[in-house]
């Protein structure tokens, strides 16, 4: 079975975010940047079906140079391959843009595949668009948010989640699915994958080789302002009798908070 999975560079949840304010745009200075998470599910299902199934695993990746880091990451934990598609415009947070990229890497360079995985969505954007834009672009059918795979033959079963319960999706491979956190535990780098990594050829393909005119993938939308959220208040301590500060509470609830 040969199985893509596409991923994405990200900052850190956990580092300190800053904004250039001037330009709209996150401060990468000093920033550590991730595979991102939701990515992390998709590599480990593509690894654990290519474990029971056999076959290969390939990492695609959109972004600069420094997005090898990512690509490296993956490999590490298993991955067979990976390719980056260099583009060198700043993050557009433009869904559609990236999709375009993906759909036309796999009609021109790499259309021989059975199970395209993406995360869910891409931390810090957030928008979880490009899954489902991909699959239409490719006119494949596809299924989000997944917590459970099953593949049997030339078939695959998707469990998802919706609200309240859960969707039991049979379709036919090819197919794009995007994984959901849940649908299994990623695994650790080994160092002799790290090693292997290192020393791994990572082939690169531009936008002109993709043949896009100057003007195709221009951003469809734009950022009109980045602002971190607003700062959490502190909170209030009541110091009083048992009675008086249930009192208190309950008019803090009705009044401010407005919950009950």
């Amino acid at each position: 079975m040969n199985i893509f999975v596409c991923v994405k560079r990200v900052p850190d949840t956990e580092s300190k975010i800053r904004i250039d304010h001037s330009s709209n745009r996150i401060i990468e200075e000093g920033l550590n940047f991730v595979l991102s998470p939701y990515d992390e599910y998709a590599v480990e299902e593509a690894l654990r079906i290519r474990e029971s199934e056999g076959g290969k695993v390939t990492v695609f990746s959109v972004g600069p140079d420094v997005a090898l880091a990512t690509l490296k990451k993956a490999l590490a934990m298993g991955a067979d391959e990976a390719v980056l598609i260099k583009d060198v415009l700043p993050e557009a947070y433009d869904g559609l843009r990236v999709a375009k990229i993906f759909a036309r890497v796999f009609e021109q360079k790499y259309p021989e595949f059975d199970l395209l995985l993406f995360g869910k969505q891409a931390m810090g954007s957030d928008n979880a668009q490009v899954p489902a834009m991909v699959a239409e672009l490719l006119g494949l059918p596809q299924v989000n948010v997944v917590t459970k795979l099953e593949i049997e033959g030339n078939s695959a079963t998707a469990h998802r989640e919706i609200e309240g319960a859960s969707e039991i999706v049979t379709l036919p491979l090819p197919a794009v699915l995007s994984a959901q956190k849940g649908l299994n535990e990623p695994r650790y780098e080994t160092l002799k994958g790290i090693m292997m990594a290192k020393r791994k050829e990572i082939p690169v393909i531009s936008l002109a080789d993709l043949g896009f005119g100057a003007d195709e993938l221009s951003p469809q939308m734009d950022l009109v302002k980045m602002e971190s959220p607003p700062p959490r208040e502190a909170g209030q301590v009541i110091e009083v009798e048992p009675e008086e500060a249930a009192r208190k509470l309950v008019d803090f609830l009705h009044n401010e908070a407005k919950v009950i």
